[in-house]
């Protein structure tokens, strides 16, 4: 889609292609403290590794509408496969791998305008969680680094002004000298391999259910 993503100059002189999704972390936020009543995400968690990449569960992460790729005001959060015997940790692993299915999405459309890559950087409240970088890196199917800094807004702005100042020549080599990676999470070939198959599955979801959002 051609307006799904944000293009802004960047202070490199090339382009920042961003892609936003309006829930991220705060889906979790809302699935456990609102729905669960529980502020304890690390125990929501614990256990829920070997169900990864076998969830039969899905979770659309719209709850404030969506921007990309879909640009939508109209999409809703949704879970979907629900069973008979679908359990609590499954409904919050579902919530963990929409997000990241959601961050695909992203990646898919920044690939679809030619760009590649390799690796990425993952910060902010849901970086906190082992479990979800680890989903991450899979749904990705790429590395994910850690930064020591976890302040990325403000780390950034910091580094600009640091280059503004004259104390570095240019960005990367204001980065190159001052970012440091804490961790990096590679992906498992056959976890990577399911889901992709999943996420074939989730990119079907918003489709089917685009026409009923507006009269929700």
């Amino acid at each position: 889609k051609r307006n799904a993503l944000h293009s802004f100059c960047h202070a490199d002189g090339g382009y920042h292609l961003m892609g936003c999704i309006l829930s991220a972390a705060s889906c979790n936020a809302w699935w456990s403290e609102n729905i669960l009543h529980t502020s304890d995400y690390a125990h929501e968690q614990a256990g829920l590794e070997e169900k990864t990449g076998k969830n039969g569960v899905y979770f659309l992460p719209y709850l404030m509408g969506e921007r990309s790729p879909h640009n939508d005001v109209n999409a809703r959060g949704a879970f979907v496969g629900m069973r008979a015997d679908t359990t609590r940790g499954e409904m919050t692993l579902a919530v963990l791998e929409g997000v990241a299915f959601a961050l695909r999405d992203c990646l898919e459309a920044a690939r679809a305008c030619g760009v590649t890559a390799s690796v990425t950087n993952i910060c902010g409240g849901g970086a906190k969680s082992p479990l979800w970088r680890k989903i991450v890196a899979n749904v990705l199917d790429m590395q994910v680094r850690v930064p020591e800094t976890e302040q990325g807004p403000s780390f950034g702005a910091a580094i600009l002004a640091m280059v503004g100042c004259g104390e570095y020549p240019t960005v990367k080599a204001a980065t190159d000298c001052i970012v440091r990676v804490r961790e990096t999470i590679s992906p498992d070939r056959a976890l990577a391999a399911a889901y992709a198959e999943k996420y074939r599955v989730y990119r079907a979801l918003y489709p089917a259910l685009k026409g009923v959002f507006p009269q929700m």
